[in-house]
């Protein structure tokens, strides 16, 4: 009988160890999965790792697909959300604006990614993008809004960019080039520890919210 209630305590403990665990969603693109870089120096590790630095309850999932964009995201998000999960960062929209898509319709596949996210009751931070000037003013005004207008009607943290390290007056800096690996459009790992030190801030804030009482 002994032996009985010393295996249910443990398992029990075990469950319970594992609900105070705070599991964070990184949906995103191929800077999220950690493109042209060993796995300890993509953003997620690299993120972890600051994470771990402050508290050490808190696991972070990769989603980042490279290639992917909002509508990509859409599709799989619901298959994503892990039963139990307590915060997810969306940040697409780059290729979506590298392919010139309709501001309309990025606009209506993260409004169907955050629904999903709402109904998890998950923290949310939103990471924004900004279109190019060469699609002319009114494509412009309209693709860069959407972010912030989404976080604020979904309650969610909001980021500009994952570049703001390297954009000065809206233009990014001459000397950003050697952050970044020799495409020119994904950062190294110097310019993705310059990524973490500048989002991890709101990063905890969000985790201080998905956090339980």
């Amino acid at each position: 009988m002994g032996k009985m209630l010393l295996a249910c305590f443990l398992i029990c403990a075990s469950f319970a160890k594992a609900d105070e665990r705070i599991d964070v969603l990184m949906l995103g693109d191929s800077l999220t999965h950690g493109y042209g870089l060993v796995p300890e120096n993509g953003l997620v590790p690299q993120l972890q790792r600051y994470v771990n630095s402050q508290r050490k309850d808190v696991r972070l999932i990769n989603a980042g697909v490279s290639g992917d964009t909002t509508a990509g995201g859409l599709e799989r998000v619901a298959w994503s959300i892990e039963p139990g999960l307590d915060a997810a960062v969306v940040a697409l929209g780059g290729n979506d604006v590298l392919r010139g898509i309709a501001p309309e319709v990025v606009h209506a596949n993260l409004m169907g990614i955050l629904d999903e996210l709402q109904k998890a009751q998950v923290a949310l931070l939103v990471v924004g993008t900004h279109a190019p000037n060469n699609y002319g003013p009114d494509y412009k005004q309209k693709f860069d809004q959407i972010f912030p207008e989404l976080a604020d009607k979904y309650g969610a943290l909001y980021i500009p960019s994952f570049f703001e390290p390297f954009i000065t007056d809206g233009q990014l800096d001459e000397s950003a080039s050697q952050y970044f690996q020799p495409d020119g459009i994904h950062p190294n790992a110097t310019g993705v520890k310059m990524v973490v030190e500048s989002v991890g801030p709101i990063f905890m804030e969000m985790i201080t919210q998905a956090a339980p009482n």
